[in-house]
This record gives structure tokens, C-alpha cells and sequence, in this order.
């Protein structure tokens, strides 16, 4: 069995531990990866004829310790999760978690400043270059980040959105060097790591993090600024398994909005908490109705889906521009009263 474990690759472990999991989880997992990566692991998991009962314990269990290894780090660095997991395993088990991690568990840029408040990090900021400020939020919690554009100026918020929009790759010198006057300031511990950050994705998530207000003026100027960009980040405020955040009233509005079509489509790769919330906001024949069709639909393909859940989401952005519906914010100017 030692033999089997050490033949093992990782894409084989990484099939296995889905099997073990289950589909369900599987389903949750595979959301995040990129279509060559769930391609390659489809592939893997249909290749395997039977996992052993001994080889399963021995995937978790790596799986596990792995896991326990990126929260200590995450609580306190590398440093702190060799210590720890030395004293549970042993010197030599520990060195040969932390080696099988790599570089994808590293300690990211700013880690000390992700223990400051906010308003600490705004007042050492505000002054510095847009790039600079830009920099320093594409690295922290989006809700931290959020917090710190929406008390900006306005004049600097779009401007700087676009940067981390936008950011290329930043030298480790830079961040080193940037890090350093901040930690200073800051009297926090220093903790340095070369990953990149910046990207759509990183602006999509410090958005999801401000009031209402600050998004629309923001997301009002990049439209002046770089409509494409615009319309990408909206794309992805609000993705088809947000319908979980939205309240009864507005999951009704929405599925009287959307078509029936493209409805089942969506539900049918959905996740269990979202198919229960869209149904107990249909009647009970139409909710029914739907199971039943869905059941006897058949395979579908993937674009199909995400087409169909790309006009989901649209329309949902439409009702909330028009005033319909509420998606909430990181703000309080959206709270129902």
C-alpha cells in the first residue's frame, strides 16, 4: 500500500478524494476550476475502476493535513504551521506537508495589514499614489478593501478600481518596498510572498464590499472611462448562485421575469440550496411541474447552462437598475426597513 501511494500523481489523488467525497461536493468544487482543469480530472475519475478502502483513508488524510496547513498558516504564516504541525506529527511528517505545498499556499503580500482596521490602513493610504493605494487594497479581504474605497474621495474611487482592474504582475521589490513603510507605520509583523493580484476579479470583489452608493458612482465613471471594462465587472457582481442572497418578494419578481427555459437549464447543475429556495418561491404545481421536467431532460451542455444563467443574471441586474429588486451590499444604504 506504501507502494500505491507513492505511484499515486496528484491529478490521480485529486480524482480520488472526489470520488470519496461525493458528488455533491465534487459539483461545489469543480465551480472552481477553469474548463481544462475539469476536463483532465473528468478524465481521471472516469478512469478509476474501484478506489481501496486503505488508498481512501490515505487520500483524506493527506487531504486533511494539507487543510490544517493552510489555516495555520493563514493564522499565523509558515512559520507558526511548521510549529504546529511538528508538535502533532513529528519534525520530519510536518517538513513533508509544508514541501507538498509549495508555493500555492504561501503567505500572500499585506498579511499584517489584513489584521488592521481599516480606517488605520485609510489613514497611512489616503495620501499615497492612486497605483500605490491600488496595490495595497487588491491585496487585502474584499470587505476590507471595500470599506476603505467607499471612505475615499469620490474623484479617486473609479480611478482607482481601474487600476486593480487592470494591474499587471507587481515586482516583489515594489511590494517589498511598499509593505516595509506600511508594516513600519502599521507595527504589525512583516510577512512577504511574490503572488500576483489585481485582475477584474480582484475590483469585482472589493466592489461586492461597498455600499451601493460608491459602486454605482464608481461603476457610472468607468463606463465614461472603459465601457468594455465596465461591462465585465458587471458581468460579474452578481453570478446565478447569488440568487441565495436575494430576498422571497425578489426571487418571485425574478422568475416571472425570466423565461421557463431558461430557468430548468440553470436549476438543473444548480446547487441543492439554490433549486430549494427557487421552489419554495413557485407555487406547489409549478414547483412540480418543474422537478418533473427537469428529471426528464436529459444531459445538457455546459454553454447551454452558463448562457442561461448569463440572461438569469442579467435580467436580475435590469430589475435591480430599475428599482424592482434590492441585492445586498456591503453598505447600510441598502438595508430593508
Amino acid at each position: 500500500m506504501v507502494r500505491q501511494k507513492e505511484e499515486l500523481t496528484g491529478r490521480q489523488k485529486a480524482a480520488i478524494l472526489l470520488i470519496s467525497l461525493g458528488p455533491d461536493v465534487s459539483a461545489k468544487v469543480f465551480k472552481h476550476l477553469t474548463e481544462e482543469e475539469i476536463e483532465k480530472l473528468t478524465l481521471e475519475i472516469s478512469s478509476v475502476k474501484k478506489v481501496e478502502g486503505a488508498q481512501k483513508e490515505d487520500v483524506l488524510s493527506q487531504f486533511h493535513q494539507i487543510a490544517l496547513a493552510q489555516d495555520y498558516i493563514t493564522q499565523g504564516g509558515i512559520n507558526y504551521a511548521k510549529t504546529v504541525l511538528e508538535k502533532a506529527l513529528g519534525q520530519q511528517e510536518a517538513t513533508n506537508i509544508l514541501n507538498r505545498l509549495t508555493s500555492t499556499l504561501q503567505v500572500r503580500p499585506f498579511d499584517f495589514a489584513r489584521k488592521a482596521d481599516p480606517s488605520q490602513i485609510l489613514n497611512y493610504i489616503q495620501n499615497e499614489h492612486p497605483q500605490t493605494i491600488a496595490l495595497v487594497l487588491s491585496y487585502l479581504d474584499p470587505e476590507q478593501a471595500g470599506q476603505i474605497l467607499s471612505n475615499l474621495p469620490q474623484e479617486l474611487q473609479a480611478d482607482i478600481a481601474k487600476r486593480i482592474a487592470i494591474m499587471d504582475p507587481t515586482s516583489p521589490e515594489i511590494i517589498s518596498q511598499v509593505e516595509q513603510v506600511l508594516e513600519k507605520n502599521l507595527s504589525s509583523s512583516l510577512i512577504q510572498d511574490y503572488t500576483k493580484t489585481g485582475g477584474i476579479q480582484a475590483v469585482v470583489e472589493v466592489l461586492n464590499g461597498v455600499d451601493r452608493s460608491t459602486e454605482r458612482t464608481i461603476l457610472d465613471a468607468l463606463e465614461i472611462q472603459d465601457p468594455e471594462l465596465a461591462e465585465e465587472i458587471k458581468k460579474r457582481m452578481f453570478v446565478f448562485e447569488d440568487i441565495v442572497t436575494l430576498d422571497n418578494r425578489a426571487i418571485q419578481r425574478v422568475i416571472r421575469e425570466v423565461e421557463n427555459d431558461d430557468l430548468r437549464l440553470s436549476l438543473k447543475v444548480a446547487s441543492e440550496e439554490v433549486k430549494e429556495i427557487v421552489f419554495q418561491n413557485m407555487s406547489t404545481r409549478m414547483a412540480e411541474t418543474f422537478k418533473e421536467e427537469m428529471e426528464f431532460m436529459g444531459p445538457v451542455r455546459l454553454r447551454d447552462v452558463e448562457e442561461a444563467q448569463t440572461r438569469i443574471v442579467a435580467a436580475i441586474r435590469r430589475l435591480e437598475e430599475a428599482g424592482e429588486i434590492v441585492i445586498a451590499r456591503g453598505g447600510g444604504d441598502d438595508i430593508i426597513v
